[in-house]
């Protein structure tokens, strides 16, 4: 039998020879791709940049010839797991990632997956245009990661899911089938389709695509006759496990006209979810929920002059409308809302400091008040919007039960919840599972998602059988047997799931010796803590100059992860645990990785995690 390294390097050959963009297998690029924005850790054997389609092609055939396991990556800020995994995590974002034609009068753009949709918001905006779906993460997220976990994001109330704006995909499943999606062959071609959906058109028609944010799982419903058999809204939200994107054409949207922000203030969030009904009716753009221990956040992360003028409350639903007829929308909606307070906001520095509070909540809610870190893994829940106040104070006393903690906001009109909660998971991973199962079954109780929009990864697919019954898992299985019987393609996600509290990204350290400069005093000195501050969302890969921040210049001037505040966070994880990357502050991997940064410290400013 091969050893592990002879195999790692049969593998690289493989791939050298028919791919034109860089495969690489030194520790310090591996360390850079074994996390996301998620919990989870896993080494990859290769990390592939392909340079065009045709590289992408290449290396799903030595994924297959090799009975390799094949992992896609965009932007890298998936929270549930998606974007590692072991055998070749294959990166789009370097070099495929462009728009390839954008037609205003249709509304349509045709995109390589790995742009990230804040370019195509630029390129889109000299018409009027935008692509609807907005997830807060939108300046560093790809195209081909939102196709995956079918995201959403503040505005899916008028725009819906990517799923809602997505007309073909050109992909490439696992047995090597290259299609397009929308062309009447497609179905033919995808054998057993038909007989597929005709034999489960009842779990199709019972269990899936009951609310909006129900994304958990696979959009089976997609397929139902009524729904137009459309096999490219189906695919959306598949994560990679059953084929590989290689482009999308989507739908633009006007951007919309003088937008207005009501914020309302309420005791808690708990009342301020009980208002959303209400609210709904008056066709806002966008229901957002905000908790004071998130404000409080900002103010210690970022000073009392960073958080606009509030109006009172422990909880806010932040509103926006737009149209001719906001003002009075905005008026009708105070009348309706039963709010202890309320303001409004025109377009503005104001307005856009209220949103950025938003946007940067993933790291913000990344440590607790008393410096914990938090964690995501039961991140993304969502239920019927009518359910949410009650489901809220029973998701509190569930937290209370355990002694956990954390931040609660996210996209209120849709029912979805955002919260980062301080398991212990450095001590003890058996809290994450019980907290998990029990919360779980609670989103279940109140007929809801484990999933509003990120995907159930490795965090969440375990737990699929709690949502749904036993004929709608086996559903799941034979589709992706459809596209990838190998289970080559993101394995342990979706299904035949990996053990969510398998391949955990615990902070831990082995001894080192003292660095001046190291020592950080918000983190008690302690080294571990500090680099562990970085929880992936990857805001250091964004070009943050319009909102007047800078991080991280080396980055944007090379485009490698190597070279973002992320990528060196991630090497220094693996110096700090001493399994990948050996040797301490004087191993090679340490030295490439720092040989770039400025000093600016731009990402001591701009960074949300701190």
């Amino acid at each position: 039998m091969s050893s592990p390294a002879t195999v790692q390097r049969d593998l690289a050959y493989e791939l050298s020879r028919v791919v034109g963009g860089s495969v690489e297998t030194d520790a310090r690029r591996r360390a850079e791709y074994s996390s996301d924005a998620s919990n989870y850790r896993v080494v990859p054997e290769v990390v592939v940049f392909p340079r065009d389609v045709d590289d992408i092609l290449a290396v799903a055939e030595v994924s297959r010839e090799t009975g390799t396991p094949l992992t896609t990556r965009g932007g890298g800020t998936s929270v549930a797991g998606n974007a590692v995994g072991p055998g070749i995590v294959m990166d789009l974002s370097r070099h495929v990632n462009r728009v390839i034609e954008l037609d205003p009068e249709a509304r349509t753009a045709r995109v390589e997956p790995g742009l990230v949709m804040g370019a195509l918001q630029k390129a889109a905006a000299p018409h009027g245009l935008r692509f609807g779906p907005d997830p807060s993460t939108w300046a560093r997220a790809t195209l081909g990661g939102m196709i995956g976990n079918n995201a959403c994001g503040s505005h899916s109330l008028v725009y819906g899911t990517t799923a809602d704006n997505v007309l073909d995909l050109d992909v490439v499943d696992g047995l090597g089938r290259r299609f397009r999606t929308a062309t009447a062959s497609s179905g033919a071609l995808i054998g057993g389709l038909e007989e597929f959906t005709q034999a489960n058109l009842a779990v199709l028609r019972t269990e899936l695509g009951r609310f909006g944010r129900q994304v958990s799982g696979y959009g089976l419903h997609h397929l139902l006759p009524e729904n137009g058999r459309n096999l490219a809204r189906a695919l959306v939200g598949s994560e990679g496990t059953c084929a590989v994107t290689l482009g999308a054409t989507v739908t633009l949207v006007p951007v919309p006209v003088d937008p207005l922000l009501l914020v309302l203030g309420y005791p808690t969030m708990a009342d301020a979810a009980d208002a959303v009904p209400a609210i709904i009716a008056h066709r806002a753009s966008a229901i957002e929920g905000l908790d004071a221990r998130l404000v409080d956040a900002v103010r210690r992360a970022k000073g009392a002059g960073a958080v606009a003028n509030l109006p009172e409350g422990g909880g806010w639903l932040l509103i926006e409308v737009s149209g001719s007829d906001a003002r009075s929308r905005a008026d009708a909606i105070v009348r309706d809302a039963d709010a202890l307070s309320s303001r409004l906001f025109a377009e503005g520095r104001e307005t856009r400091a209220i949103w950025r509070i938003r946007e940067d909540g993933v790291g913000l809610a990344g440590r607790t008040a008393a410096g914990e870190q938090a964690w995501p893994g039961f991140e993304d829940a969502a239920v019927p919007p009518e359910r949410l106040g009650a489901y809220l104070r029973e998701f509190e006393q569930l937290l209370d039960g355990y002694g956990v903690s954390g931040m609660p906001y996210g996209h209120f009109g849709d029912g979805c919840i955002h919260v980062r909660l301080d398991i212990p998971l450095e001590r003890d991973g058996a809290v994450l599972r019980e907290l998990m199962t029990d919360a779980a079954r609670l989103v279940a109780s109140h007929g809801g998602s484990l999933s509003g929009e990120h995907g159930d990864g490795r965090a969440r697919s375990e737990l699929l059988p709690i949502m749904y019954s036993p004929d709608a898992i086996r559903a799941f299985e034979g589709f992706k047997q459809l596209f990838d019987p190998a289970n080559l393609l993101n394995p342990g996600v979706l299904v035949a799931p990996r053990p969510l509290d398998a391949d955990l990204r615990r902070p831990q350290a082995l001894p080192l010796p003292k660095v001046r400069g190291f020592a950080l005093d918000h983190d008690g000195g302690d080294f571990t803590k500090a680099v562990h501050r970085c929880v992936g969302v990857g805001k250091c890969r964004a070009d943050n100059t319009a909102s007047g921040g800078f991080m991280c210049p080396s980055y944007l001037a090379t485009g490698d992860e190597k070279d973002s505040t992320r990528g060196r966070a991630r090497v220094l994880q693996e110096m700090a645990n001493g399994t990948l990357v050996t040797g301490g502050w004087q191993s090679p991997e340490v030295q490439e990785s720092l040989d770039l940064c400025l000093s600016c410290k731009a990402c001591a400013s701009d960074c949300p995690a701190g």
